[in-house]
């Protein structure tokens, strides 16, 4: 697979194992997973086939390790975002004590009022790295680069989730927690 390529089934990827696991007609288990052959016949029938070995080069290559096998390789997920309803079944865990959120500046004025909603999906996402957070918030526009009190937030009694992917998991996250750059 070349990278357009590979960029291109990974997209595929995170829609079924993400939001529509009916595009490739399968159904996801209660935590997400679904067979590997399951998979793979699905992708074949949507007229977007791929063989197992460059599955597994998505999983290995992708930037974002947004997708994991069981530990015996026959069932596959994604690791956060969904927007149907899965529980992935995340131990609550101690954030450390600050996290970061990339978004749009033109997504700031809500966010000043609201402060971060899980919108469609199950969590906010944070990350404990700015470069790739920056990366995310350039996907909606010019970006920019939220910092999160998640300490605070803990103390606070708000409950905090990490994907085996290094993404932290919250509900929401009020203003107060939040520190926005400079304007």
């Amino acid at each position: 697979m070349n990278p357009a390529q590979t960029t291109r089934a990974s997209k595929f990827l995170s829609l079924v194992l993400r939001h529509q696991p009916e595009t490739a007609f399968l159904t996801l288990d209660s935590a997400g997973w679904t067979c590997v052959e399951e998979l793979l016949r699905g992708c074949a029938k949507a007229r977007r086939p791929i063989t197992r070995e460059q599955l597994q080069h998505i999983v290995d290559t992708n930037a974002k390790k947004r997708f994991e096998f069981s530990p015996d390789g026959t069932r596959i997920r994604a690791c956060q975002g969904h927007s149907v309803e899965i529980d992935l079944a995340y131990e609550p865990q101690v954030p450390p004590n600050v996290l970061y959120h990339g978004t749009a500046t033109r997504f700031l004025d809500s966010i000043r009022t609201q402060g971060l909603l899980k919108m469609q999906r199950h969590h906010v996402h944070l990350s404990g790295e700015t470069k790739m957070t920056m990366d995310v918030g350039a996907r909606h526009g010019k970006p920019v680069l939220l910092t999160i009190l998640a300490t605070a937030m803990h103390d606070a009694g708000h409950t905090f989730y990490r994907s085996t992917n290094g993404v932290w998991l919250v509900e929401q996250v009020p203003v107060k927690f939040i520190r926005f750059p400079h304007s």
